[in-house]
């Protein structure tokens, strides 16, 4: 059995086309996707369309619930201010069917591998799609998101950065972003949005499993095209954290 594993596309049809592409030539027999498909991106509607098209299941994400149920935040930090400006454009590009598969997420998805493998899915953790799961995040913290779940890889979204740790018996996996993935420049800490496009494989057979943490390039012109000509309100501030470092 060989599932790709793809997360947090937030509307980038042109990563999304990659790396589907990409995943194609690998000869998965399932794709799954962990959340965040078409809130804060250029192209949400084609997004919806693109991924409902290929039949793959899909986690709900905490920006797919805000679609469907938008509550704004009485922060006045600006950069959440215009992630709900964009988010908000999003929802008007929606379509009634758009949201009607959007609403058909799951709060988590379990998927055999073969024998007593198990891949359980989630989008922050299985207790919730906002938690935050890091590297460093502390074992004891694990155990209460993941009570009451037993698998023999776990894997969520949500950070948009790729890891992979052991837990219990097994590991937790974040395939990392497809639309929007995140890179931190070590003596800046400078954060912004590298020309790649994130994924994950997970291979089981002969009851041996691999994992593989891959990405794809994008061509970040064709992004900064994408988000200036769609319209989307905070179009600049979106676009200029697209570059090679």
């Amino acid at each position: 059995m060989r599932v790709a594993l793809i997360s947090d596309i937030h509307g980038n049809l042109v990563a999304l086309e990659q790396v589907l592409t990409a995943i194609e030539r690998e000869g998965v027999d399932q794709i799954l996707c962990l959340g965040d498909v078409a809130a804060t991106g250029p192209q949400p509607h084609d997004v919806a369309v693109r991924l409902q098209a290929s039949g793959c299941p899909v986690v709900m994400g905490n920006a797919d619930e805000w679609l469907l149920n938008p509550q704004f935040s009485q922060t006045v930090e600006e950069a959440t201010r215009q992630i709900e400006e964009v988010d908000s454009w999003c929802l008007l590009q929606l379509t009634k069917s758009d949201l009607v598969y959007v609403g058909s997420f799951q709060p988590t998805i379990e998927f055999p591998l073969g024998g007593d493998a198990k891949l359980f899915c989630f989008h922050g953790s299985p207790r919730s799609n906002t938690d935050i799961i890091e590297a460093t995040t502390p074992e004891d913290s694990l155990e209460q998101m993941f009570a009451g779940t037993h698998a023999l890889v776990m894997a969520g979204g949500h950070t948009h950065v790729q890891m992979l740790r052991r837990f219990r018996e097994g590991f937790i996996l974040n395939p990392g972003s497809v639309g929007l993935p995140f890179e931190r420049k070590k003596l800046t800490e400078d954060i912004y949005n590298p020309p790649w496009a994130e994924y994950a494989l997970v291979t089981w057979e002969n009851a041996s499993l691999s994992i593989e943490l891959k990405r794809v390039p994008v061509d970040i012109e064709a992004v900064k095209m994408a988000i200036l000509e769609s319209g989307m309100p905070c179009a600049a501030w979106w676009a200029k954290d697209w570059r090679r470092g």
